[in-house]
């Protein structure tokens, strides 16, 4: 890692040890202007004597100083910070219109992978969702299904019963004279009355015979009925088990044991600032084959013609290691994306990370061994769930007593603090050259 050795004669606040609002005073403006089709953000006071505010800028020497700083500067830094606390002090509501703030930034993908999108204004929506019926009751819940499920038989048992017993009335087999006749010879054996229709449509439709009910050479309509309703039971059956099926099987349940990281992280790797997130796989067996994982930015953009592109969706280039996007998931992986010249997020810095709208969405794809059926996991970051200056916790060990590589799930989200700079990744190189240059 490179080292920034810099004498100053006064402590430097550290903007990621406390919230982004401890870091502001009433007196500076709020105003960071980005050029190069990059939006303005400006976050305004209820004082009528401070419209404005910019985000505290770090001094030459601050902007390279490291995250930790010693406990006496600590100290130091928690006595200035109990003033700004003060519930009388103007600061102090301020505070209060930021955490609003912080909280009402919208998000695509939620952190459980569920997309925040609604479709509205539809024409023929009911129609479109019953041409495909197979899909809308897989995407269904439970007790929708289940429902269907249960009045797909019933309704097919009374619409056969209510045929067989117009074929026995208008035979009439229903009669109490013909009933009492020996000699009459029904259309079905045992039919008296529309119960017993009933009964006989279910053991016709599931091939129950209790061999009191049967069909005879009398009626050839019942004949055709007969062999009818066999044909739709059977599809009946087999279009509601494929349904039960599809939703216990489908891939959407492998994301149970597939994890990301609560957080991201900003720190260098080999000189270079880097974002980093964690993925892993709680399964032994059954791994993700074929795996790739992919990373979007989602953020608006101003074209040179005026145009607000919202959202505006730009790929980020990601690496495990010392190779491509393709994850090897045997156990947990740190997914990083390099923050270089081609990177969204070159000319951003710790500061302004603290009022950057955007979110970044990871989508991690692969297929499941066991079924041979393609999963597909999501979740996203906004920028207060990127921590500037962490980095994540070794959580894989070999045991010499089990012989095997141990993996501490405890530790899977645990990040702490390292040494780095708070610049962006821009101004960070642009200095190391500067440092070249004049060696």
């Amino acid at each position: 890692m490179t080292s920034f050795n810099m004498n100053t004669s006064s402590s430097a606040p550290d903007i990621l040890d406390y919230d982004s609002e401890t870091i502001l005073n009433n007196d500076i403006k709020i105003n960071i202007t980005r050029t190069q089709n990059k939006s303005t953000s400006i976050i305004e006071d209820d004082s009528s004597n401070y419209k404005k505010h910019t985000v505290y800028q770090p001094t030459e020497n601050e902007r390279f100083l490291s995250a930790p700083i010693s406990d006496k500067q600590e100290r130091n830094n928690s006595l200035i910070l109990d003033n700004f606390h003060d519930k009388n002090s103007r600061h102090y509501h301020f505070r209060s219109e930021m955490n609003s703030f912080r909280k009402a930034r919208r998000r695509a993908v939620f952190k459980n992978g569920d997309c925040n999108v609604v479709q509205v204004h539809i024409s023929e929506r009911g129609r479109r969702y019953l041409q495909d019926l197979f899909t809308t009751l897989v995407d269904a819940k439970w007790r929708w299904t289940f429902l269907a499920f249960v009045m797909s038989f019933i309704l097919s048992w009374f619409a056969f019963a209510l045929l067989w017993w117009l074929i026995t009335y208008s035979h009439g087999d229903l009669l109490s004279e013909n009933q009492n006749n020996t000699n009459w010879i029904p259309c079905i054996q045992g039919i008296n009355g529309f119960l017993s229709s009933f009964l006989f449509s279910i053991e016709t439709q599931h091939s129950t015979g209790y061999g009191t009910r049967s069909p005879t050479a009398e009626c050839v309509e019942a004949t055709i009925l007969l062999c009818i309703q066999s044909i739709i039971g059977v599809m009946i059956q087999a279009f509601m088990v494929g349904i039960v099926f599809a939703k216990m099987a489908r891939p959407k349940q492998r994301k149970q044991t597939l994890l990301f990281s609560r957080n991201s992280v900003i720190c260098q790797r080999d000189g270079e600032l880097c974002l980093m997130f964690r993925v892993g796989d709680m399964r032994e067996k059954s791994h993700l084959i074929n795996s790739t994982i992919r990373l979007y930015l989602i953020q608006s953009k101003h074209t040179q013609e005026g145009e607000i592109l919202t959202p505006y969706i730009k790929e980020l280039s990601v690496q495990v290691d010392d190779y491509n996007e393709n994850v090897f998931l045997i156990w947990p992986l740190t997914i990083i994306h390099k923050i270089n010249a081609n990177s969204p997020l070159y000319e951003m810095s710790a500061a302004e990370l603290l009022y950057e709208r955007f979110e970044i969405v990871a989508v991690l794809e692969g297929t499941t061994e066991s079924t041979g059926q393609t999963t597909q996991i999501l979740t996203s970051y906004v920028a207060s769930e990127i921590l500037w200056g962490h980095r994540f916790q070794s959580i894989t060990k070999y045991n010499k007593e089990k012989l095997c590589y141990e993996v501490d799930f405890d530790l899977f989200h645990d990040t702490y603090q390292v040494d780095t700079p708070l610049c962006s990744a821009e101004e960070l190189q642009h200095y190391l050259q500067n440092q070249l240059s004049s060696t």
